[in-house]
């Protein structure tokens, strides 16, 4: 009987997608022991932006939200969505801070590392994927990911190309991240059926967002054409900007014969517990329903889920939602004059926050980034197609060339280290606090003076007490 198995996306690329990552642990704790019975092929819980998110709006600790997961997850793999060499924050980090974060990642609970680089730009996979070796448990596994999208320099020969490299450089199984739903029926049949002929055996997983309306016939051809795996997430949190719903793909796969491994109460028992969850979050305004709609027009567009989401609490945020339309038409046009670059993050943040910056200047480019001129620069890799020449000249003067990453990412100072336990002091207790201040250091020194000052308070009270 043929298999095909699922990832469950609710614990993070669904609210991450419907509700800009602001989802914490205690709303969903109690369902854990029930997901860990339902036999997912894994639970994505982890990276993304969840990492920053706990930090910079939950007062959470990612690390013990991780190490929670773990203990109440203990017969699931556990998989996390990694940035390559920018981990979860937005820059790039030297090979030994990246290696340093895999490191304390496995050995706080994740399994599954699903690895990428925004511009597929394959060097900067290496290191990740190298530490994922070195510091492998039995079940650890190193997914190698290919940020998909459609431009004219994106072709079915070039994806296939990019495969054949991922095999080779070591990973054990390859996802095609459809980040904005825009991968068609037909698109998916040419590109997985000329996947499998060029890797084989290797498993293949296609992730993809409802955003378009295509997630669902694009799923059925991924089946028909062989995929190995497939990201949906539970009902309730499914649709709109999110990924398929997994009872619908489970209840579909089952009329045609194909296995799962998921077991059907338990699905919809996690479904049920996730509907006054996501109610809450309609009711008080965090889930916006424009996040909850099909909307063709990201085909254009090319707007991955939680970018449209952030989007939209941004414009809400700036009492600006009036150029939500003109923000969304200005997209596609900064994508082109920075080459084409896939709708992913941090890329879909920087392309969408120049857009929104140049529709409210009301003059492109009038002001740019500091991440959109590194970008230029070459501080992010190499990207798909030239940069627009006139763009070039204005970020980096005449006849002045792009820098090469790596060679700056290569370097292993332990500077970083050194600098972050010395801001740090006695608010750090752990490598993780010192790996959280490299990767966001205003959050987590915030987050570390809130978690002393409650210790502290929690001291006072029990001394009263006695």
């Amino acid at each position: 009987m043929r298999k095909v198995q699922i990832t469950e996306t609710v614990l993070r690329d669904a609210n991450q997608s419907l509700m800009a990552t602001r989802l914490p642990y205690k709303d969903y704790e109690g369902i854990l022991p029930t997901m860990d019975q339902a036999g997912y092929y894994s639970v994505e819980c982890w990276g993304g932006a969840t990492f920053d998110s706990c930090l910079r709006y939950l007062n959470e600790d990612p690390w013990e939200r991780l190490r929670n997961l773990r203990k109440n997850l203990p017969n699931s793999k556990l998989q996390m969505l990694l940035r390559g060499q920018n981990l979860l924050g937005y820059k790039h980090y030297h090979d030994d801070v990246v290696e340093k974060f895999i490191e304390l990642s496995i050995k706080n609970g994740i399994d599954i590392i699903r690895i990428f680089d925004a511009l597929n730009d394959f060097r900067n996979l290496e290191t990740a994927l190298a530490a994922t070796q070195k510091y492998a448990t039995p079940n650890t596994i190193a997914s190698g990911c290919i940020s998909y999208t459609q431009s004219p320099v994106h072709t079915v020969e070039k994806y296939v190309k990019m495969c054949k490299e991922l095999k080779t450089m070591g990973f054990q199984t390859i996802c095609l991240k459809d980040m904005a739903g825009t991968m068609t029926p037909y698109e998916a049949e040419h590109l997985i059926k000329g996947i499998k002929d060029a890797v084989g055996d290797i498993p293949l997983i296609l992730h993809t967002h409802s955003t378009t309306g295509m997630a669902y016939m694009t799923l059925i051809k991924a089946i028909e054409c062989g995929i190995d795996v497939i990201d949906t997430a539970a009902s309730c949190f499914s649709g709109g900007t999110s990924q398929p719903s997994t009872e619908t793909m489970f209840y579909t796969m089952q009329q045609y014969g194909i296995e799962t491994g998921l077991d059907e109460a338990k699905i919809n028992e996690v479904n049920e517990y996730f509907k006054p969850v996501k109610q809450k979050y309609i009711d008080n305004g965090m889930i916006n329903p424009k996040s909850l709609a099909t909307d063709a027009q990201a085909l254009v567009y090319k707007v991955p889920g939680g970018m449209l989401s952030n989007m939209i609490a941004n414009l809400t945020d700036m009492k600006a939602m009036d150029k939500f339309d003109a923000a969304l038409e200005e997209i596609p046009k900064v994508r082109a004059d920075l080459g084409y670059p896939p709708l992913v993050t941090p890329l879909s943040q920087m392309v969408g926050n120049q857009a929104v910056t140049n529709v409210l200047v009301g003059q492109r480019y009038k002001q740019i980034s500091k991440e959109v001129k590194n970008y230029i620069k070459g501080e992010y890799g190499i990207a798909p197609a030239p940069v627009n020449k006139e763009l070039q000249v204005q970020v980096l003067g005449e006849g002045v060339q792009p820098i090469d990453c790596r060679t700056e990412d290569q370097k292993r100072t332990g500077e970083e280290f050194k600098e972050a336990a010395a801001a740090l002091g006695d608010l750090a207790r752990s490598e993780e606090d010192i790996m959280s201040y490299i990767c966001f250091p205003d959050q987590t020194v915030k987050f570390l003076e809130n978690r002393k000052a409650q210790e502290e308070n929690e001291a006072v009270y029990t001394i009263e007490e006695m």
